[in-house]
């Protein structure tokens, strides 16, 4: 499990400069959870200390996993369950932090990003359930949803109690929790001690202070091709994610379905390739691009900043990139995209 070798990692949706040809003490460890590749990476730490803390945060990650899995048996699924009967019940202590969190979010998001909709999720084939070959939702069963559609709104949390209005409410919160485990281990690392250090869930991430005198330098995946997109420039404590159409999908007849889906329509967002958005909190990223991507063409900019976030890029259906200012400034294109590039104001 523990990597010795030099390494340059080439990642999903990063690349970081894990070490080069010179002696820096750069720490690297792996391990699967969340059903993607969890990375950690520390700078200027000694190797058997480096070591321990990364144990900690793997028995943490598989603790999360277990707890938050929205269909294998677990707190989450216990609370789903429970929460279905319409009747207040007491859930894992834990899990309340979690899914307020999550509430506030989606609220601020005009519920596009929305941890509750478990059960279409479902439908679509996406919770381990994957619909047969060919085979795509029946629109009927869409409708059914969408006339009791859930929102957070339909969650009441008093005390340690919580109850649900709607039962057709299910949380999901893959769009929400390796953002909220990586602010957890980001505050565990430093109290640990270590300062430079990147945790990376599958290409998101969250990087706190610096690879010895240089920034980390993280890169982000072009949604259509191999390859390196753009590159953002870290400044001390920075989380990149992004929402792709590209990692979860199935095609019947020629068409993508693809993971991300609308809540107000029932079926997968369109008009967005990719959005990648950067914040000094992961929680607020994870959930803000999932957002984006959902909000589409005529509404991210004001979704943005309802949430607070001023630097998005967001690739279109049709290849066009759109930066704001702020994330004009901390990212350069690679060298050999050639697409039409628009700063929103």
């Amino acid at each position: 499990m523990i990597h010795r070798l030099c390494l340059l990692l080439v990642l999903p949706l990063a690349l970081l400069s894990a070490c080069d040809n010179t002696a820096e003490p750069v720490f690297h460890d792996q391990y699967l959870a969340f059903g993607t590749l969890i990375e950690v990476t520390f700078y200027g730490v000694e190797h058997a200390y480096a070591e321990t803390v990364s144990t900690e945060i793997e028995l943490q990650f598989m603790t999360w996993h277990h707890d938050w899995h929205p269909w294998e048996p677990g707190p989450l699924t216990e609370t789903n369950t429970r929460l279905a009967t319409l009747q207040p019940f007491t859930p894992e202590p834990a899990l309340l932090p979690l899914l307020a969190e999550a509430n506030r979010l989606s609220r601020l998001s005009n519920h596009l990003f929305n941890p509750t909709i478990g059960k279409l999720i479902a439908v679509w084939g996406f919770q381990g359930n994957p619909l047969p070959e060919g085979a795509y939702p029946d629109p009927a069963t869409i409708e059914q949803w969408l006339a009791q559609a859930p929102t957070v709104d339909d969650v009441s949390i008093q005390g340690t109690q919580i109850v649900s209005r709607n039962p057709q409410l299910a949380y999901d919160l893959g769009a929400f929790a390796k953002g909220y485990a990586i602010d957890q281990l980001i505050d565990h690392l430093r109290k640990r001690g270590i300062h430079n250090a990147i945790v990376n869930t599958g290409g998101d991430l969250r990087a706190i202070g610096t690879r010895g005198e240089r920034a980390w330098n993280i890169g982000i995946r072009h949604p259509r091709r191999e390859g390196i997109l753009a590159r953002i420039k870290t400044s001390g404590d920075t989380s990149v994610f992004t929402s792709g159409d590209y990692e979860r999908l199935f095609e019947v007849d020629g068409k993508r379905f693809h993971h991300i889906l609308d809540p107000r329509t029932g079926y997968p967002a369109t008009g967005t390739s990719a959005v990648t958005v950067v914040h000094e909190n992961a929680a607020t990223a994870d959930a803000a691009a999932t957002a984006l991507f959902v909000a589409g063409t005529d509404d991210w900019q004001a979704i943005a900043r309802r949430m607070g976030i001023d630097r998005v890029m967001r690739v279109d259906s049709a290849g066009v990139i759109h930066m704001t200012p702020a994330m004009q400034a901390i990212t350069e294109l690679n060298e050999d995209i050639n697409a039409e590039v628009r700063i929103t104001h």
